[in-house]
């Protein structure tokens, strides 16, 4: 059974599933009279799935800005070139 909840930091944990979507806010009459600015609003939506040691999956969904989600990616790569040097 699948849930929202923090995932675990166990050693033992195995990585299951990695989702993303790219999100666009668009602006609105309502947006206007607020003056939100940066519209439209881009994002990424990701999800997580992390099994414990037990099986149990858990999942944790959050959303990033577009230059937040590229140095998401930009770390990532960063960790795949260390480890292909071991």
């Amino acid at each position: 059974m699948e849930e929202s909840s923090e995932l675990p930091l166990d050693a033992k944990s195995e990585f299951v599933d990695f989702q993303w979507k790219l999100g666009l806010a668009v602006s609105c009459d309502g947006c206007r009279s607020l003056k939100l600015e940066g519209w439209p609003y881009r994002y990424v939506a990701v999800m997580l799935k992390v099994a414990d040691h037990s099986g149990q999956v858990k999942t944790k969904s959050f959303e990033m800005t577009v230059p937040q989600f590229q140095n998401f990616d930009r770390r990532f790569k960063e960790i795949a070139a260390v480890i292909e040097t071991m």
